[in-house]
């Protein structure tokens, strides 16, 4: 009876302040969490009456894209005198630098063909007549030009992906590429920089087994205009000032 009397401790005392501190976050907590909810259900509400379209952005949006399809016929109809001059280098890389809802989707296509599906995707490409074709296509949404050796070694190490049983991996380690084309000769990323930067022969087995390169995008560099780079935009041919814009997105 003693042990038990000992064991029974008194309260301990809280002074009335305190009780009114607490008492007093409490109903601040609950009132912010409060005022949480509210604000996230009426953004929730804003977000679809936004999303909700009315028939006219449908309109526009069609008439975007058949404007689209127009112009790319245009630019596929100018004399091949006009329309690209015999480029300087073999090599290229392509960039997406625009395209959304305002593209038809024959121009999406050739953009998806390129392997250009997101914007800031970027591609290694053998300037072949067919290849400059496509280009020509899309022109408005890509910008290109001749990568200098620094350029490729840069992209190649550090945003270099390839695909092995249709997994995109990095390419951090020299047994993943020499178990991908290791019968072509090619067994370390020194293997692979060269390929490309000479465009040997297997470069078309090498291109297929990388992947798009997922750039960043550029602080500056880039000014949202569809006109030529040579006019004083960013779309088609940069020739060697490509190497300027990569950088900023490396």
């Amino acid at each position: 009876m003693a042990m038990a009397e000992e064991e029974q401790k008194p309260l301990a005392y809280v002074p009335e302040i305190v009780l009114k501190k607490r008492k007093h976050k409490e109903e601040s907590i609950a009132l912010t969490r409060k005022n949480q909810l509210e604000l996230g259900a009426r953004a929730e509400k804003k977000r679809r009456v936004h999303d909700i379209k009315r028939p006219e952005h449908f309109v526009k949006e069609y008439r975007d894209r058949e404007l689209d399809l127009i112009r790319m016929k245009q630019r596929t109809k100018r004399p091949k005198t006009t329309r690209s001059a015999v480029p300087k280098s073999k090599l290229l890389f392509v960039v997406r630098i625009q395209g959304k809802n305002d593209m038809h989707p024959k121009v999406r296509k050739i953009l998806y063909k390129l392997k250009l599906s997101k914007v800031f995707d970027g591609a290694f490409m053998r300037a072949s007549e067919g290849v400059l074709e496509m280009l020509k296509r899309v022109e408005p949404y890509i910008t290109y030009g001749y990568p200098s050796v620094k350029t490729v070694t840069d992209l190649i190490y550090k945003k270099g992906h390839g695909k092995k049983d249709n997994q995109r991996v990095a390419l951090i380690d020299n047994n993943i590429i020499e178990q991908a084309l290791g019968e072509y000769g090619i067994l370390c990323l020194e293997d692979l920089v060269h390929e490309i930067t000479t465009i040997g022969p297997h470069f078309k087995e090498i291109n297929s087994f990388l992947g798009p390169f997922s750039l960043n995008k550029p602080k500056d560099g880039l000014q949202g205009k569809k006109a030529l780079f040579k006019d004083g935009g960013d779309s088609g041919n940069r020739e060697d000032k490509i190497n300027d814009l990569i950088s900023k997105m490396n």
